[in-house]
């Protein structure tokens, strides 16, 4: 079975080909700057090509991917039969889904009700789905939600302590995301080790420009860093994480600026951008440190420092730590970031290895033998996970 992967943002949109009884990627890639001037980027046989398309919305890029995928020169499916389903990742489920679901109207008019609660990342997600449907009528279409694995975090780690009624009537709580991530992190990171996932105590960290902390106790999450939005929790790429609130009142008084506006602020101008006053990526961050800039070795050290508080905490909700995972951009593939992180963990007794900490991108333990607590770096595959939820559903 030939599953489409679909990851749609708002002027982008994500693919992956992959066939779910082998799980192989036959094919991947990506066109970016819809309704601009969109680039398309895809990925066969570990070649890549990158051209420039026409793409005024996401059901042209859709046929354009398509075309391309069963195109004679470079495409790995003969026809659009051989697609029998797509899975797609989706921001936001609410309290609603706490597992993947088919789609039909009814689930549809459900996920386009939550729009409110991720008004970000749902209304591309949405169109995404759209697009499949319009383009692939009668192909299934499964919907993977961020926040499905996060639903059965216990009521105490959920409610935030404002007044009930905002939970019971508009359903004010923490959610959780990288539930996708996290769910195929712990299944991997359990089977290296040599662990029962059903009798397992596992923090993992998802650390790229979106960045957030994850507490599993037998197989399942009991805490996890972002909130009701993305935006709560670590120090990340462009959003602040955990500020007081009372800087909203204060700052939108003093500058004259509305709720919406210092959102914004909040999500595209803070973290490692906002500290640094430079860049949101950690790699230009290391230049400038490494040349005396203080303001990027404030923002890096923020990042680390946030992080290190939550795995801290999370050992304690666990009770005790079997094996720590990083994944994510910097988590899989920048060993200074990395290394700074194991380090950070010194408390619990894990040491970093120097030796171990060198291949990016490959699943591998970076502590040293003797620490008390090993820590992995696990390449995570949301992609894949959407197949196999996918494939369960539809097969």
């Amino acid at each position: 079975m030939k599953i489409l992967v679909i990851n749609s943002g708002s002027q982008s949109l994500k693919f992956q080909i992959i066939d779910a009884e082998t799980e192989v990627e036959n094919a991947s890639g990506q066109i970016e700057r819809i309704g601009i001037d969109g680039i398309l980027t895809y990925k066969k046989d570990g070649n890549k090509t990158e051209e420039n398309v026409d793409a005024p919305n996401h059901v042209k890029a859709l046929e354009l991917i398509l075309g391309v995928l069963t195109s004679q020169e470079r495409g790995v499916i003969s026809s659009l039969d051989e697609i029998q389903a797509c899975g797609h990742r989706v921001g936001h489920g609410g309290a609603e889904f706490n597992k993947s679901v088919i789609v039909d109207d009814e689930v549809l008019k459900k996920i386009e009700s939550l729009t409110d609660l991720a008004p970000l990342h749902m209304p591309a997600n949405i169109m995404g789905i759209k697009a499949c449907m319009d383009v692939m009528p009668g192909v299934p279409q499964v919907a993977v939600f961020d926040t499905a694995f996060h639903q059965t975090i216990p009521p105490k780690a959920y409610l935030y302590a404002i007044p009930i009624k905002y939970y019971k009537e508009l359903g004010v709580r923490k959610y959780g995301f990288h539930g996708t991530s996290f769910s195929y992190v712990l299944e991997k990171v359990c089977e290296l080790q040599g662990l029962d996932i059903n009798n397992s105590k596992v923090i993992i960290c998802h650390i790229g420009s979106g960045a957030s902390v994850g507490a599993f106790l037998n197989g399942k999450s009991i805490d996890t860093t972002m909130g009701m939005t993305p935006l709560e929790g670590l120090v990340m790429g462009t959003r602040s994480g955990d500020i007081d609130p009372g800087i909203f009142e204060y700052i939108c008084q003093k500058e004259n600026l509305s709720v919406e506006e210092f959102t914004k602020i909040l999500n595209k101008e803070s973290g490692m951008l906002g500290l640094s006053g430079i860049s949101n990526d950690n790699r230009d961050l290391l230049e400038e440190e490494a040349k005396g800039n203080e303001d990027a070795k404030n923002a890096l050290d923020a990042y680390i420092y946030r992080i290190q508080k939550y795995v801290g905490a999370f050992y304690m909700a666990l009770g005790g730590v079997d094996v720590i995972a990083l994944c994510g951009g910097a988590g899989e593939n920048n060993l200074t970031m990395r290394g700074r992180m194991v380090e950070s963990f010194g408390a619990l007794g894990i040491k970093l290895d120097e030796a171990k900490n060198t291949e990016p991108g490959v699943a591998k333990v970076l502590s040293t033998d003797d620490s008390k607590i090993p820590v992995w770096t696990i390449p995570t595959n949301e992609e894949l996970k959407i197949a196999r939820e996918t494939h369960e559903l539809v097969k």
